[in-house]
């Protein structure tokens, strides 16, 4: 049976570091589920009955303990013995197309545990947790960005940039002397979350915590960040918040593997998208879970990599009003579409004033007004 005990105090859904580096404190987030088990290499990828967590109300938990500092360990959650799933909030994601990433990109990049291979591709998803990592050490803090009305972007996909084989961070950072010349203050990177496969324009999302691997280690974006505001260059993430692709965890707890749809019950993701332009899964703005959830994610960009705001892809779709065939009726004005906009770029504003949030929208002109001069 499984324990119910209240999480430790400070304790955040994903995975929280502590002090000692041979524990983890693993949560999720798993409203409506009975029983989670964390598997990994620490468990040789076997259901073990002392890696079962603790329930405390819609959330999980465990500690992890025995773990070598700095060593890169590979688990899933085995969520109601159904679902294998990866950490919705990890920044590091391994799948079987990681043995196409060029080492030069992404040095020594840990394999794929063979034992955690499935038939079924969607199961195919290991978060990795590693104590004692050494953080980044960031070289520009003083760094002031552009004001909007004097921005001049660039927009750039990696993939599309560089040739097969150089399709990363690092030959970016070489080419910025090539940005300063052109005179742009500001590159917005088309979508770096991970994302299916590894050669894609990003739009597929399904970890929003974890930068593509394709592109380089996490730490190189960072160095991609910090050397453009070194050079007076702002960085814009194209962000994708309309929807998500399978295996996005919160897609997967909830969802018809037969008929390939989310539940009725899904908390984040509608059933049937609500626009006519959606792709994968429509994510519900209006719903508790999802506000959250998005939250944490602009938040964490901003906070941890130092982006300097967003560039919100299909930002028309972030509505609840259902327009499932009519374009026309889809871009008319829509009071809960611009309440669910408002709402989350006050919190954006909350703690980063000043932030970019760029809206891809094309909807009726009086709403795109109303948006454009909010807090203007």
């Amino acid at each position: 049976l499984r324990c119910l005990q209240s999480r430790p105090g400070g304790v955040v859904d994903g995975i929280n570091y502590g002090t000692d580096a041979s524990k983890v404190t693993l949560s999720l987030w798993a409203p409506g589920k009975s029983s989670v088990y964390v598997i990994g290499d620490f468990t040789n990828w076997d259901v073990n009955i002392a890696y079962q967590m603790k329930k405390d109300g819609e959330h999980f938990w465990l500690d992890v303990t025995g773990l070598t500092p700095g060593t890169e360990y590979g688990f899933q959650y085995l969520v109601d013995e159904t679902v294998r799933m990866a950490d919705p909030y990890s920044d590091k994601i391994l799948d079987p197309d990681d043995q196409f990433i060029p080492a030069s990109t992404y040095p020594s990049l840990k394999t794929f545990p063979q034992k955690a291979l499935s038939d079924k591709w969607y199961f195919n998803r290991v978060a990795v947790l590693q104590t004692n990592q050494v953080p980044y050490q960031w070289q520009t803090t003083t760094f002031q960005k552009p004001a909007k009305e004097k921005l001049v972007i660039y927009e750039l996909l990696i993939r599309d940039f560089f040739g097969s084989g150089g399709r990363n961070y690092q030959n970016l950072i070489d080419t910025l002397s090539y940005f300063k010349r052109l005179g742009i203050n500001a590159i917005e990177l088309m979508p770096v979350t991970e994302f299916n496969g590894n050669d894609s324009w990003g739009y597929n999302p399904t970890f929003m915590f974890a930068p593509d691997k394709y592109y380089g280690t996490k730490n190189k974006l960072k160095e991609f960040i910090d050397k453009c505001h070194q050079n007076g260059i702002a960085v814009i993430l194209d962000i994708v918040m309309n929807h998500q692709d399978l295996p996005n965890p919160y897609v997967m707890m909830d969802f018809d593997f037969t008929n390939f749809k989310p539940n009725a019950n899904n908390k984040w993701f509608n059933q049937q998208a609500t626009h006519p332009f959606n792709v994968f899964f429509d994510m519900n703005h209006e719903s508790a879970y999802t506000k959250k959830y998005l939250d944490t994610v602009n938040h964490y960009w901003i906070n941890e990599y130092k982006v300097d705001g967003y560039r919100y892809d299909l930002s028309k779709g972030f509505t609840q009003t259902y327009n499932p065939a009519n374009v026309g009726a889809w871009g008319a004005y829509d009071a809960s579409r611009i309440s669910i906009l408002k709402r989350m770029a006050d919190k954006i504003w909350s703690h980063t004033p000043g932030a970019y949030v760029i809206l891809e929208h094309f909807a009726d002109n009086p709403e795109e007004k109303e948006l454009a001069e909010y807090r203007s």
